[in-house]
């Protein structure tokens, strides 16, 4: 098992079932909450805000208006989370399971039930690639192998390319930027015409700025108005993967 953070909202507006799933839950420690919210209108905007991995519902109040929910999801996009449904009974299973619930679980939580249903969840989500990747910088016949992992960010110099690294040094490609953007891998973004970033070292994102400043260095990096999806897209993948104080 790869070191894999997996996030869960909750759905359940009492107190007390909240906390004993999260008792439950925290055992595993690759799985971070993301919000608790007590009704079906909070449940679908802390979806559609956080995406969650999955999703726990407590079907013992408004059962019609969580399954309402589960069908409106598809109407806002590809990204659906995985459900599991609370009960004190089993009146509702036979409706979870036509809506796609992943599983139904009965009050009060079954130690067994939720450590089985966890494994199954665990062969099901995909496993982060943990490997690392490298970049050859070829000038006639200099080959510079870098890790990506230890690059901060991507620098247009008229038309060549500056990556600096994590350890302050600086190295140059013949290339412009726009090569690279299509080349570097999925954790590095175009946030300005002269900057591609590394997300995995993003420490903060300034909207009223309109900068994001790297982890364990000063240095901050500018982002404009031609890039605010990528951005905004950045924030929530990085809101996504961090226990947010967001209710």
């Amino acid at each position: 098992m790869n070191n894999v953070a997996y996030t869960y909202a909750i759905i359940d507006s009492d107190a007390t079932s909240n906390l004993r799933l999260q008792h439950y839950l925290s055992e595993y420690g690759d799985f971070n909450c993301c919000s608790k919210v007590s009704n079906s209108i909070e449940g679908l905007n802390a979806i559609l805000k956080l995406s969650p991995d999955i999703v726990f519902v407590n079907l013992n109040e408004n059962a019609e208006a969580y399954f309402q929910m589960t069908m409106e999801l598809h109407q806002y996009g590809n990204c659906i989370p995985i459900f599991i449904g609370i009960s004190k009974s089993k009146n509702y299973a036979y409706q979870a399971i036509k809506n796609n619930f992943f599983d139904y679980w009965l009050l009060p939580y079954n130690e067994y039930d939720i450590r089985k249903s966890i494994l199954r969840l665990k062969k099901l989500m995909p496993q982060e690639d943990t490997t690392p990747q490298t970049l050859c910088l070829k000038s006639y016949r200099d080959f510079q192998y870098l890790n990506t992992n230890d690059i901060l960010y991507l620098k247009a110099d008229n038309n060549t390319t500056e990556f600096i690294m994590k350890d302050g040094t600086i190295n140059n490609a013949f290339k412009t930027l726009k090569t690279f953007e299509r080349q570097m891998p999925k954790n590095f973004i175009r946030i300005h015409q002269s900057y591609i970033v590394n997300i995995n070292y993003i420490s903060r994102i300034s909207y009223g700025k309109a900068i994001c400043t790297l982890k364990n260095h000063t240095k901050q990096l500018p982002f404009s108005k031609s890039y605010r999806e990528n951005i905004d897209n950045l924030k929530k993948k990085l809101t996504k993967n961090a226990i947010s104080s967001l209710n």
